[in-house]
């Protein structure tokens, strides 16, 4: 699928921009889909730098329109929820530059789903375009390591087939702990 999606850009080369684009912001809004083939459709089509140049445009586009999506839907539910719990309001209300250190810090740490990290945004008391900063400039190194790692297995080398053997491990590790749990 991976193949014929690339194959569809490549035909549609002038409106491969857009529609990458669009495609990041469907998958950040969707939340739980993660957005590595179409980092390395980019990196294919585009070049390393223009790989990593149009998925950081998308991805900071995603987080934006999921903020606004999730503060839209979720934020009322959430605060007649969390009105008796005094350290759950707490979290939610930072602000300023507390609350852009926050965002980008759990946009550093590389297991924290980012549609988590937009969703507890969005619940808060941040600012929009506080949360773009500190969401965009979060996901700079998170990218630059996922393009680079994505190159890497695209061109077969050695430290591609490393990351790709260390994901499945790390799969196979999460298989078998789900059943030990059973």
């Amino acid at each position: 699928m991976q193949q014929q999606f690339a194959q569809f850009l490549y035909t549609y080369k002038d409106f491969a921009i857009l529609l990458s684009i669009l495609i990041n912001v469907i998958i950040s809004i969707i939340g739980f889909i993660p957005s590595v083939f179409l980092t390395a459709i980019n990196i294919k089509l585009f070049g390393l730098a223009g790989g990593f140049t149009l998925s950081l445009i998308g991805e900071a586009l995603g987080a934006l329109m999921s903020f606004w999506l999730y503060r839209l839907g979720f934020r009322k539910f959430v605060e007649a929820k969390v009105s008796s719990h005094p350290k759950v309001q707490q979290l939610l209300s930072v602000r300023g530059r507390e609350a852009f250190l926050l965002i980008l810090s759990l946009r550093l740490i590389p297991f924290i789903p980012s549609s988590l990290v937009t969703l507890y945004a969005a619940l808060g008391s941040v600012s929009w375009i506080l949360f773009a900063f500190a969401s965009t400039i979060g996901k700079v190194p998170a990218l630059v390591m996922e393009v680079y790692s994505v190159n890497e297995v695209m061109k077969g080398s050695l430290l591609g087939k490393v990351i790709v053997g260390l994901l499945v491990l790390g799969i196979l590790v999460y298989v078998w702990r789900l059943k030990k749990r059973k």
